[in-house]
């Protein structure tokens, strides 16, 4: 060791306090209790959880929801950019091949499995910023505890976001003269009358096609007066 740093270990270093002074001795025991005297004269705010819901805010980080186009079909494409980004690898998909009678999302693939382990995610938020088609948001939704760890990882069907009135159910075809792009532009505002078509043929019993049927029947109206104005 040199004689330098032979020297510096040698020093004993001290942390002291800056002296109060007069009136700063003379007010120390009470001055801990400043906050509590303060907190006498301010309204009680008492949340009466679980029988009131809490309040959060409109960005909180809660439960993960894949999202839907207006048509039905799935946003997610099975890219695994979310499972990347995750910090705590809390996130595992699998892609699957979209087929000509199996369509569930634009363009050529979709995620097939999916799923988040709640016993590892930190609600970061670095999944939904990852994701390209915004298939991925965080629900206000908090409540999420449970009993065992196997309950703890979230599927696919309980993260997929609920049908909307109108929507039909996937899979079915793109709508027609689309591509995945106009997906991505949101420039598909609902069913097309091919998709409720394809839907009764393969489906006949699904419970959405009513829905549907309805939501392609009242945009009829407006897209012929848009046409016409245009011409």
């Amino acid at each position: 060791m040199s004689e330098k740093n032979q020297k510096h270990g040698d020093d004993e270093m001290r942390y002291e306090q800056d002296p109060k002074g007069f009136f700063g001795s003379l007010f120390a025991p009470v001055a801990g209790y400043g906050v509590t005297f303060t907190s006498f004269f301010r309204p009680t705010v008492t949340e009466q959880y679980p029988f009131e819901g809490p309040f959060t805010m409109p960005r909180f980080h809660g439960r993960h929801q894949l999202n839907r186009y207006a048509d039905g079909l799935e946003k997610c494409i099975g890219c695994e950019l979310c499972a990347w980004a995750c910090p705590a690898d809390a996130i595992l998909v699998e892609a699957g091949d979209n087929k000509p009678g199996a369509q569930y999302s634009p363009g050529e693939r979709y995620g097939r499995v999916y799923q988040v382990n709640y016993s590892r995610c930190i609600f970061c938020g670095l999944c939904i910023e990852a994701c390209p088609t915004r298939a991925l948001t965080m629900t206000n939704d908090f409540e999420l505890a449970d009993y065992t760890r196997r309950d703890l990882i979230f599927e696919k069907q309980q993260l997929l976001a609920p049908l909307e009135e109108g929507m039909l159910s996937a899979p079915h075809p793109m709508a027609e003269g689309t591509t995945d792009d106009n997906y991505y532009r949101g420039e598909v505002t609902g069913p097309q009358q091919s998709q409720v078509d394809w839907v009764k043929k393969h489906r006949p019993q699904d419970a959405t096609i009513e829905s549907a049927q309805s939501a392609v029947t009242d945009r009829q109206p407006a897209t012929s007066s848009a046409q016409e104005a245009k011409k």
